[in-house]
């Protein structure tokens, strides 16, 4: 049986780096997936993100990126563009991880057949902020390429009747300041 990960990546206090652990919430909680469809909060990963990886037919990863794109644009990275990218370059904060991680499934010969980054142009990853507007806008439209890359690739998912409240306690601007107590 193919099996998938949809993965989102990122830091939920680092403002729009929050973006794919938001996703995934959201995603849990308007569908439900078949067994062999994995959706995880992958939180920062580092090479740990291999053994999340490899023999996996399909990977669909979200994070924010950095990019001269207009805040909220989505940009779409195939296999071949993420292990294509000079290790000085950066997709988003986790990509040199992510090539890294690639490339080792592929020394493995467990390297996944798909693999799709859908990255969205952040606005700020400033400490303790919700994601921008510009970002939240596009939260509908990454998941309809997420829905319809699952589709193609013949990987079963239905909309729930009821959806369920996804506890995304990070979606408000957080206070870093400590209270002081006299």
């Amino acid at each position: 049986m193919k099996t998938a990960l949809i993965g989102g990546i990122g830091n939920v206090l680092l403002g729009d780096d929050g973006l794919g652990p938001y996703i995934v919430r959201v995603l849990e909680s308007q569908y439900i997936f078949a067994e062999n469809v994995e959706v995880a909060d992958l939180g920062t990963p580092a090479l740990d993100l291999t053994h999340r990886i490899v023999n996996r037919d399909t990977i669909i990863l979200i994070d924010a990126i950095t990019t001269d794109a207009a805040p909220g644009t989505i940009v779409c990275y195939s296999k071949q563009d993420i292990l294509g990218i000079q290790p000085a370059q950066r997709l988003d904060p986790h990509s040199p991880a992510l090539s890294e991680c690639l490339l080792g499934a592929e020394m493995l010969g467990a390297s996944p057949e798909n693999v799709l980054l859908v990255g969205v142009a952040a606005e700020s990853f400033e400490p303790g902020r919700p994601l921008s507007d510009s970002v939240q806008r596009s939260v509908n439209a990454v998941i309809e390429k997420i829905l319809q890359e699952l589709y193609w690739l013949g990987f079963d998912f239905e909309k729930r009747v009821q959806s369920v409240d996804p506890s995304i306690w990070w979606a408000e601007e957080v206070d870093l300041e400590p209270e002081l107590v006299s």
